[in-house]
């Protein structure tokens, strides 16, 4: 949208409550925003020029219209804007950074439910716990489960019907007593479901209601004089009681809680999230935002609350926050504590948050220092060659004949410390009459670099001749006649020491033999040399096919490819009998060529 589009609404949009939608080319939902005023709220993104935040601009730029609605109340704009949000997940609104892949504990809808890890969460009626930042704990926690309750692994499908049919036999999880046999119907769908409702109750950290139910079993098998069966349950009784040990108590008569700690840092802020059952903190998470457009730090927690309570699947009534904030659940309330239990609460959350975002911004550091192979070889070659810029486009160039037949010469390009063959050229001499390698080369690069220039393409930072001085010097007349000598580096490379030549400079420069500057530079030497000699052999080719068969008479271009073809080189072509010759080219003509290559031989 422009200015012009926005003049155009202006008079439309009201002062009143509700909620605006910014909608892309193709009508997705780009941006949901709420206001206390439509038109001064929608205003702000088409006024302040320059001091709007480069998002702001660009999703302006992005939109093709504004939609909104108009709510009774601020209160009614939040709960519409929270639902859109979730509903349409629009690209320019916050975004919980966090693409990681949890782990959760599944119990599977099925009868005689399993219980397991997945990483998948599916939409079957399953219910889902987690997720748990730390694999290790949710396998204490999975392992604590089946300790206290045996359940089944198997993936039979245990339907009533194939349960009496006898179709299944207990495997050895019912022989080690992992398992009590539902699969042969030696445990009733009632008992392991009870067992199940225990597991579910566990897993949302409720475990005062095992303890008790571990208590009196326990004193049940004691009447009876099962001290066997007595002694397995203490033996439970004391796995949970250490487990609910390890976990950090904040006070057992405490409610449940959800606490927030929040810290707004430049392009990101980060929450932290504590959630308290029965008193133990029984999940930690943290989690980063990416900021978008002017969101204020309380739209942020805001945001982040709803989503991660969402996600952990809380029904905690109370929230601890640094802060008030707007929200439109009137079941839930928060409390902002200045002492006592709940304020170290909040203190433990935004040290968690502090020490998060230190992680975060070291990784993003460490990642941006970090060189991938090619940058380290470029990076060292910079510093070998005292450059100003990295040399991302490099050239190199080398000729190529015989006696000074067929000059001709090779230009190879990389880029990124790759060979770019889709930019390897090469070049028939034109201007030089003789074996001139040094005219040769001044002509070369000149046509290269005045062409490039032309076609106003981007020139290397670095450029090679396969040479010494005499070479380089050569290769720097074309560069000074383009003026391109303050832009690019040129250097020549001496074969026989390697020896490193600046223009102007007599003194060579040795770099050391293990480099992998001198390793590159050498890359690109003999790739040079290689595409150069591979022309030349063309060139050599074609030259001795021409002169070899368009010297017979009635033997043209045409008739020449057609033989070569047949034969592959002119050799075959004279090995060939006179009748083989005759089946590609007719009677006549095949005895003129039979004739051309062995007259004089003795019958």
């Amino acid at each position: 949208m422009t200015k012009e589009d926005f003049i155009k609404l202006s008079d439309t949009l009201p002062r009143y409550p509700g909620v605006y939608r910014f909608i892309g080319p193709e009508g997705e939902i780009l941006y949901v925003g709420k206001a206390k005023s439509l038109k001064n709220r929608v205003s702000n993104y088409f006024t302040g020029g320059k001091s709007r935040t480069y998002k702001t601009r660009s999703l302006v730029k992005n939109s093709v219209r504004v939609e909104y609605t108009v709510v009774d109340s601020e209160h009614d704009a939040l709960l519409l804007e929270n639902n859109l949000i979730k509903e349409h997940q629009p690209r320019y609104n916050v975004n919980l950074r966090d693409d990681k892949t949890y782990t959760y504990i599944c119990v599977k809808n099925e009868r005689f439910p399993r219980v397991f890890f997945t990483r998948k969460l599916i939409k079957d009626g399953s219910i889902y716990y987690g997720p748990y930042t730390s694999k290790h704990k949710a396998r204490v926690v999975l392992d604590l489960v089946k300790k206290l309750f045996p359940l089944r692994s198997c993936t039979f499908n245990l339907s009533e019907s194939n349960i009496a049919k006898g179709k299944f036999k207990v495997c050895l999880e019912f022989h080690i007593g992992n398992c009590l046999g539902p699969c042969e119907g030696l445990e009733t769908e009632k008992d392991y479901n009870e067992k199940i409702e225990h597991v579910k109750e566990m897993l949302k950290g409720r475990l005062s209601r095992i303890k008790k139910m571990l208590k009196k079993n326990m004193a049940e098998a004691s009447a009876r004089l099962d001290f066997e069966k007595a002694q397995r349950l203490k033996n439970n009784l004391d796995a949970v009681e250490d487990y609910q040990s390890r976990s950090a108590v904040v006070n057992q008569s405490e409610e449940d809680l959800d606490v927030f700690a929040i810290l707004d840092r430049d392009k990101y802020a980060y929450v932290s999230y504590l959630k308290i059952v029965e008193g133990s903190i029984v999940h930690a998470f943290s989690v980063e935002l990416i900021k978008n457009l002017n969101d204020s730090i309380q739209d942020l927690l805001t945001h982040a609350v709803f989503r991660i309570r969402d996600r952990f699947g809380s029904l905690a009534k109370t929230v601890i926050l640094p802060f008030a904030i707007q929200h439109n659940d009137e079941e839930l309330t928060h409390s902002i504590p200045k002492r006592g239990s709940r304020f170290k609460l909040l203190e433990l959350a935004k040290q968690n948050t502090f020490f998060y975002a230190q992680q975060q911004e070291r990784q993003r550091r460490e990642k941006s220092n970090r060189q991938t192979p090619a940058e380290r070889i470029l990076s060292t070659l910079k510093n070998d060659l005292h450059m100003t810029d990295l040399p991302l486009h490099i050239e190199c160039f080398d000729n190529s004949n015989i006696q000074g037949s067929h000059p001709v010469a090779s230009c190879v390009v990389f880029k990124n410390a790759k060979p770019s063959k889709k930019d390897y050229r090469r070049f028939n001499i034109k201007t030089v009459v003789g074996p001139d390698d040094f005219a040769s080369m001044t002509e070369v690069v000149g046509r290269r670099y005045k062409r490039l220039l032309e076609e106003e393409q981007s020139l290397p930072q670095l450029i090679i001749i396969d040479g010494g001085k005499g070479q380089l010097s050569s290769a720097m007349k074309a560069i000074d006649e383009l003026d391109l000598g303050d832009r690019i580096t040129v250097i020549g490379i001496a074969k026989k020491l390697e020896e490193i030549f600046f223009p102007g400079d007599s003194v060579p420069l040795y770099i050391n033999k293990k480099s992998e500057s001198l390793k590159l530079i050498q890359q690109l030497r003999n790739e040079a040399h290689r595409f150069a000699i591979t022309f030349h052999r063309d060139k050599r080719s074609q030259s001795f096919t021409k002169s070899s068969l368009t010297e017979i008479q009635g033997v043209g271009k045409i008739t020449s490819k057609k033989l070569l073809k047949t034969f592959k080189s002119v050799k075959r072509l004279k090995e060939a009998s006179k009748e083989q010759i005759e089946e590609v080219v007719g009677k006549k003509l095949g005895e003129k060529i039979y004739t051309f290559f062995h007259a004089g031989e003795e019958e």
